[in-house]
Order: structure tokens, then C-alpha cells, then sequence
């Protein structure tokens, strides 16, 4: 079998976020398939077979004047993905409770114990904002509640909502290649309770939670912060994080005006995690 010869291009953006998170959506309907966020920007690979000299023309966010984008590219052959990825993620390890590693790693002596493959996909699990959304899973009650992971990625929130005693998690992602990685992910896991959806904030007309969970980015959650509000039963929790600390006063604004008020916050590098309770 011919190994594939892949485009790579190389990212670097200031400020970082959301335009990665815009960036990676644009070029993955573009046809790129592999992504690698780094400290500086994105690293985001598409086959030659399916590249051409105007890849680029239809990504918007290039043109944006709200951010600086630069990039530099090269022709690469014979990349194995598997060893690309494992050389850039570690296990993590939250509050000495829950580990998130891949089948390679030595398996910690902790509670909950979350195995993924995340490949070269939307990060590696080990983000700022994954770690205390974890952290507020841990903290939080979950026995006998429904959940929603809303922006799934991996799946790792959802899996762990189960662990935590979840009766029923649904995990929404808009990416195909997400949704796939989370379907991956809850059978790796053994997670029985989390139903996997490809799709946005429209499949959530008709459902119902007590506990939502969005890790996604500012304006995605500020569009659908009213449509949690309508989901969420009588006194449920939602829990908001893919925002910078400057970003908390908008996204409390927007809770407020929709019955949400807001209990507290995590920080981390400067990124936020926050609870709301349903008025």
C-alpha cells in the first residue's frame, strides 16, 4: 500500500484564541484532516492528492483584521500519524483523581482512569480548559443526573460524567472526525450511559438536563448560552469554559440575561472555567 504524501501547513496566530479554534473548522471543511494546536498557532495537514494552489482562498479567518496570521508549508511523505501524536502527548493527571492517558502509558493508581486515542485531531485532552472542567466534574455531584458534552472533542468529559455516576450523557460535536474519536473513545471506556450526536446546538430542541457541559470557544457559547437555558431542568448546572479571564463579564452577561447565575470560576493560564445554577 502507497503511504500517502501530505501538504503541512504550519500556523502561527495572535491572539491564539478563538481564531485557532475558527481557523481548524474552516480548514477541515477545506478538506485538511489532521491538526496539531501548538503554543503559537496550528500545525494542519491535508493529502497532496486532495490540495491545490488555492486551498486557502475560501478560509476567511485569513483575511480577518480582528487577527495576525502568518504560515509557511512543505510537502511531507511517509508521516505515520501514531508516532506523530504519542510524541506529543503526555497523561495528565487531575488533582491526583482522574488520569487521561493513551493505551501506552502506565496506567496510575487513580479513581477514575479515562483511556483515549486522540490521534492528530482537536488537541490531546490535556488543554487548560479540559483540566478544570475536570476539575468541576470531580467537585460536583453527577449520581443520577443527565448530562450533556456539548463540543465533545474526544470525549473525555462525557466518559467521565459516566464514571461520576451520570444515568444518561449525551456527547454532541459538530466535527465528524469528532464524533468518530468520541464513538472510539466511549467504547475504549466501557461507557454504557454516553449516547454520541454529529451536529450543533439545533439537535438540543426537545431535551432536557440537569447538568450541561460546553467547552467550546466565546462566540459559539454566547450564541448558545439562551438555548441551555431552555434545556436545563429546575435548579441544573452548566458548566462554560473556552474563554480567556478578559471574556468571564460577557459570558456572566449573557448567563444572567438568561437565568443563569453564576457561582464560581476556575483559572488557568489565563483561561476560564465557570459554573452557572438555573435560577
Amino acid at each position: 500500500m502507497t503511504t500517502p504524501i501530505y501538504v503541512g501547513y504550519y500556523f502561527t496566530i495572535t491572539p491564539l484564541q478563538p481564531a485557532s479554534d475558527i481557523l481548524i473548522a474552516e480548514l477541515g471543511a477545506a478538506g485538511f484532516e489532521s491538526f496539531v494546536e501548538t503554543e503559537k498557532g496550528v500545525e494542519a495537514y491535508i493529502q497532496k492528492q486532495e490540495w491545490n494552489d488555492a486551498v486557502l482562498e475560501e478560509i476567511e479567518i485569513l483575511s480577518s483584521d480582528n487577527f495576525k496570521i502568518t504560515f509557511t508549508y512543505e510537502e511531507i511523505e511517509q508521516v505515520n500519524w501514531n508516532i506523530e501524536w504519542e510524541k506529543n502527548f503526555d497523561p495528565i493527571l487531575v488533582d491526583d483523581i482522574c488520569s487521561v492517558r493513551a493505551p501506552f502509558h502506565k496506567q496510575p493508581d487513580v479513581k477514575y482512569d479515562i483511556l483515549i486515542e486522540p490521534k492528530m485531531s482537536f488537541g490531546t485532552g490535556h488543554h487548560e480548559t479540559t483540566h478544570m472542567m475536570i476539575q468541576h466534574i470531580l467537585e460536583n455531584s453527577f449520581e443520577n443526573k443527565t448530562v450533556l458534552d456539548m463540543g465533545c472533542g474526544t470525549g473525555v468529559l462525557a466518559i467521565l460524567a459516566e464514571m461520576r455516576g451520570a444515568i444518561a450523557v449525551d456527547a454532541i460535536d459538530i466535527d465528524n472526525w469528532c464524533y468518530v474519536n468520541t464513538m472510539e473513545n466511549v467504547t475504549r471506556n466501557l461507557a454504557k450511559k454516553v449516547k454520541v450526536f454529529e451536529g450543533d446546538a439545533s439537535l438540543l430542541t426537545g431535551r432536557n438536563y440537569d447538568v450541561i457541559i460546553a467547552n467550546i470557544n466565546r462566540n459559539i457559547l454566547l450564541e448558545d448560552i439562551a438555548t441551555y437555558s431552555k434545556c436545563l431542568n429546575t435548579n441544573g448546572q452548566l458548566f462554560l469554559s473556552g474563554f480567556y479571564e478578559e471574556d468571564l463579564e460577557i459570558i456572566n452577561a449573557a448567563c444572567e440575561r438568561n437565568k443563569l447565575e453564576f457561582i464560581s470560576s476556575k483559572k488557568r493560564n489565563n483561561w476560564i472555567a465557570a459554573s452557572y445554577l438555573l435560577k
